[in-house]
């Protein structure tokens, strides 16, 4: 992720709620799309610190109990008292019960990274009135009795609060033999499948089938079924970007979607920070990039006893497929409008 910098100078990162230098208040404007210094306005208001912006916000209501650093515009009437971010949760979890609190922060921490890179991209996930597309919606449960399983549908995304939790998630890696688990991955997995529903289906759905293939056949539920019997496909990692890709078309287009998306946020923090040069209107340079930082994140977190940061391996298949979503996500970018220069993809 990007750094930012406070009106004294020292830097400040994306989930900062406070400059260490200065001590003024910083949060994520939803104006100018910064981290800034909030400016403290008589009698109790604040205003955006950055240059040529200037709007006057409001602490989101999530800011006392979890920490959420996303400002809410003053004439902001369709949110309430909740950034645009928070307002996207539908149900979360039960507070009364102790630690899930910390969940629901860390839950809220990485729903907040994931959708500002949409933003910046300028991929739909808020509802669009004219065509009378509901917004994306979020639902952090906890198995009671029945147990709640992550995923998507029409729309709205399920997280197990038990992801949340450090230790469950890497049993649940071990488990299931997948070389990361973590709560980004789990959000830009189920995007996929709500910009599936959202770009492809009723508009590229043919090119799409070419490319992933037919979602209709084999039947999902058969094709889960079947996968969780057989395991995936021989020699997966010719063709797909990861064991799970394989159980299925549309898992295959939510797995491809996430690593895309996995490779669009590092590429943009490497170019911020000066490690990579990379022209991101070009997809092949964009992979070729993302490889050579891989290769290097790859040895130094081995170095450092962890997981690799990009495990996948781009064959010529894969990198058809991130070719396909980098065509949705252009597309998507030159329809919304998005601020020329935010993230330079056409």
């Amino acid at each position: 992720m990007r750094s930012f910098v406070c009106k004294c100078g020292n830097s400040l990162y994306f989930d900062s709620t406070q400059c260490v230098k200065c001590r003024t208040e910083s949060g994520l404007c939803p104006n100018c799309r910064t981290v800034s210094p909030m400016l403290r306005q008589k009698p109790d208001g604040l205003r955006c610190g950055q240059e040529g912006c200037g709007v006057l916000v409001h602490r989101c209501a999530n800011f006392a109990e979890i920490g959420c650093n996303r400002m809410v515009n003053c004439d902001d009437s369709v949110h309430g008292l909740m950034c645009d971010y928070c307002a996207l949760t539908a149900i979360i979890p039960d507070l009364s019960v102790k630690g899930n609190c910390d969940k629901w922060k860390v839950l809220e921490q990485a729903k907040r990274r994931v959708l500002y890179i949409l933003d910046l991209l300028g991929l739909p996930f808020r509802a669009d009135a004219v065509h009378e597309i509901p917004s994306v919606s979020f639902e952090f449960k906890a198995d009671a009795g029945v147990p709640v399983h992550t995923g998507h549908e029409d729309g709205v995304i399920t997280i197990n609060i038990r992801e949340a939790d450090d230790v469950e998630r890497e049993i649940a890696r071990v488990s299931f033999h997948e070389p990361q688990r973590t709560l980004v991955g789990h959000f830009r997995h189920e995007l996929g499948h709500y910009f599936w529903d959202r770009l492809v289906q009723g508009h590229r759905e043919e090119e799409c089938r070419e490319i992933f293939g037919d979602e209709r056949n084999p039947d999902y539920s058969d094709a889960m079924t079947r996968y969780y019997e057989t395991g995936p496909l021989p020699a997966w990692r010719e063709n797909f970007i990861s064991a799970y890709a394989t159980m299925h078309p549309w898992e295959d287009f939510a797995e491809t979607f996430g690593a895309y998306l996995d490779m669009v946020t590092v590429l943009d923090t490497g170019r911020h920070y000066g490690l990579v040069a990379c022209d991101f209107c070009d997809i092949d340079s964009m992979v070729a990039t993302y490889q050579q930082l891989g290769i290097v994140a790859n040895e130094l977190n081995r170095d450092m006893g962890l997981v690799d940061l990009v495990p996948e391996v781009f064959v010529a298949p894969i990198i058809r497929k991130m070719k396909f979503l980098h065509t949705l996500t252009t597309a998507a970018h030159g329809e919304s409008g998005a601020p020329a220069g935010v993230l330079e993809l056409a």
